[in-house]
């Protein structure tokens, strides 16, 4: 019965294939009010609404088959997310890594950070009402300051010679942009690195470094070697010497809140953390293993817990951004100058 419900299409379907019906089958009966013929031997059987008709029954291997090649011709028509990632300007994007049709699918996220939720809510809107600077229609622009000097001299060489770089650096620092609606200082990640000489002859203070590091980030930390030998640390090239780990987004955000919200507090007579900013809108700060000890995921379960240093990298343009956007988060620093 589901084949004859198929109408037109199983039609076609019978017509294509190379099932062919009987030649007893073929035959056209034909009826005349005053004498019909005799019906022959072979069709003795079937009832005579089913002669002459295109309806015919199907065993199941056909209908497998049938079944089988519809599902072939609608798949040729499912999305398929692409293989490259050609640009944000190409018209084919792949899908967010939470699509289950992604190929780097990922669940998630499963809940949002309570200093993101913050920050999203009401820490961005606070920034841009504090570096706000307005600026009336048709006012000119600052013409910017040259950071590459040019070469004094009279020689033909310096005609199209590059331009020198800054005096007593060899890199350009990052020029400091606005606080926009387009251009909000957050935090992009935090690195982690415990250096742990006294690992080289005996390996077991790496692995306590690996489990500390591993406790307070959630991932797995990698063992990091020596690349210069120094003497006095007893230190040649290619010792393992430590480990390091980085963690991005809602976990850097997480991180941040439980250091400014759970360990900091418990430092006895801290008076705040020094304003370490390398220039480009990132801190440094480190930790000895006695304040290691105040991370609640650790809480004295090691008996030596070596210190570890943590850099918090940010979008931020300059040191002074920066500065403010760790102020909002809750981070303490001394009275002095970035």
């Amino acid at each position: 019965m589901s084949a004859l419900r198929e109408g037109p299409r199983m039609a076609r379907y019978i017509s294509g294939s190379a099932y062919r019906l009987p030649s007893a089958l073929t035959c056209r009966r034909l009826a005349t009010a005053a004498s019909p013929p005799a019906v022959e031997t072979g069709m003795a059987d079937l009832e005579s609404s089913t002669l002459g008709t295109s309806k015919v029954a199907l065993d199941e291997s056909q209908l497998r088959a049938f079944n089988e090649k519809k599902s072939a011709e609608r798949s040729q028509y499912q999305y398929h997310p692409p293989k490259y990632d050609r640009g944000p300007l190409h018209p084919v994007q792949s899908p967010v890594r939470s699509d289950p049709v992604a190929r780097n699918f990922m669940p998630g996220p499963f809940n949002i950070p309570r200093l993101k939720e913050t920050f999203d809510h009401t820490i961005s809107s606070d920034l841009l009402t504090l570096a706000y600077l307005h600026k009336p229609p048709g006012t000119p622009k600052t013409p910017e300051r040259e950071r590459l000097r040019k070469w004094v001299g009279d020689s033909p060489y310096f005609e199209n010679r590059p331009l020198r770089g800054p005096r007593g650096a060899g890199t350009l620092p990052i020029l400091e942009k606005d606080i926009t609606f387009r251009n909000i200082p957050q935090i992009h990640a935090v690195h982690m690195d415990s250096f742990v000489p006294e690992g080289i002859k005996n390996y077991d203070l790496i692995y306590v470094a690996r489990s500390v590091m591993q406790s307070i980030s959630g991932r797995c930390p990698r063992v990091t070697w020596v690349k210069t030998p120094v003497s006095s640390w007893k230190t040649q090239k290619g010792d393992n010497a430590g480990c390091k780990v980085t963690i991005f987004g809602d976990q850097a955000f997480e991180f941040v809140d439980k250091i400014s919200n759970l360990v900091f507090p418990k430092i006895k007579d801290w008076p705040g953390l020094k304003a370490g900013f390398d220039g480009s809108g990132n801190l440094t700060f480190g930790f000895t293993g006695n304040e290691m000890a105040l991370f609640p995921e650790i809480e004295f379960n090691y008996d030596s817990i070596p210190g570890c240093t943590f850099t918090i990298e940010t979008t931020a343009t300059s040191d002074r951004q920066a500065k403010l956007l760790f102020r909002s988060l809750g981070i303490p620093f001394l009275n002095s100058k970035a």
